[in-house]
């Protein structure tokens, strides 16, 4: 290990580190949408210095295969940080253009991460498969199709419950590690920390982040599948419009038209015919209660010599009434109301 090598730059190193570590923290916990100019900035700045802070520590040399965890320095423990915080800012890039080469550059540095992690024995995890075959192009079969065709898969039912205890037993670990981290962070972050808390806060923050970079592996396999199925969907001719169907035509059921019918249409119905139009259909019909009855020609006499007698006894009876009102109205001019009655007066 080159570490006695390293250190005149360790200084330099260190604040590369921090400074990359420290960007990471402000963009991740910052307010502002993570499109915005000063949020980019920022990503910008803590790339450019944790790569710089990654490209010393190889040719420093500074971790090997061939040594184990003990034997590094716990100076040296946060620099096993550096691949996994590079991989965290290139997520948080935006450009849309560039997207699929940000996710698998990403990739790449969470699984150099998690193979560094798995060679010194930190935490017990299951190594992702590599990005060559997980981010592999889209068969042959696949290309030619102008629409790739989903291929239906049984469920494994077996895997899906072991993946998913898998990620609960994560989450737990993933807690606990924080909140160590909370207890252990004002003697680290105030000075006062030893060198056996130091390595605990360290070995912590590398454990924390192995169930980061597990998660983050997971959720980049499948967005590198959809990007690259867009790219093909792109690349593809497009479909000619499909032919508009004519409009369907409205049709009633059989047994609506039929309760229709008996019940009615369930709103008001509109007259069909005047009552002289009823009249005179039930008339012709001979449904109407006075026909059928035979009347003799004296009866139909006397019921009309009776009806010109109503009229004439009507007309004098109108004269008359007219005369009465006419009476009555000049009383009332003379006399106001209720005069002559004495039999309420107290």
């Amino acid at each position: 290990m080159a570490g006695a090598e390293g250190e005149a730059e360790a200084p330099r190193l260190s604040e590369l580190l921090d400074g990359g570590w420290k960007l990471y923290e402000e963009v991740e916990n910052t307010s502002e949408p993570s499109g915005s100019n000063p949020v980019q900035v920022k990503v910008k700045r803590g790339m450019k210095q944790l790569e710089e802070a990654l490209s010393m520590v190889e040719q420093l040399d500074l971790f090997s295969r061939n040594e184990e965890l003990d034997e590094v320095a716990t100076a040296d423990l946060k620099y096993l940080l550096l691949p996994v915080l590079l991989a965290a800012l290139t997520l948080k890039q935006v450009n849309a253009a560039q997207r699929l080469e940000h996710v698998q550059k990403a990739r790449r540095h969470f699984l150099d991460f998690l193979r560094r992690c798995k060679d010194y024995g930190i935490g017990s995890f299951h190594m992702p498969a590599d990005g060559e075959r997980a981010e592999a192009t889209p068969t042959e079969a696949e290309s030619d199709s102008p629409v790739p065709v989903p291929r239906p898969q049984q469920p494994d039912l077996i895997a899906m419950a072991t993946q998913r205890q898998a990620k609960i037993e994560r989450f737990k670990q993933r807690k606990e590690a924080e909140a160590k981290l909370a207890e252990l962070r004002g003697a680290v972050d105030g000075g006062s920390a030893d060198d056996e808390v130091l390595r605990e806060f360290y070995l912590l923050q590398v454990r924390r982040w192995i169930t980061i970079a597990i998660e983050e592996i997971d959720s980049i396999d499948q967005e590198i599948q959809i990007l690259k199925r867009m790219d093909v969907l792109k690349q593809s001719p497009a479909q000619p419009p499909q032919p508009r169907r004519p409009p369907m035509k409205p049709f009633i059921l059989t047994k609506d038209a039929v309760q229709a019918k008996v019940f009615g249409a369930g709103y008001p119905g509109l007259p069909t015919m005047t009552v002289d139009d009823w009249y005179e259909q039930h008339r012709r019909k001979g449904c109407l209660p006075d026909q059928g009855i035979p009347q003799s020609a004296a009866d139909v006499d006397a019921e009309e010599r009776e009806r010109e007698e109503k009229e004439r006894r009507e007309e004098e009876e109108d004269e008359e009434a007219l005369q009465k009102a006419r009476d009555w109205d000049n009383w009332k001019d003379t006399h106001r109301r209720g005069y002559g009655n004495r039999k309420n007066m107290g």
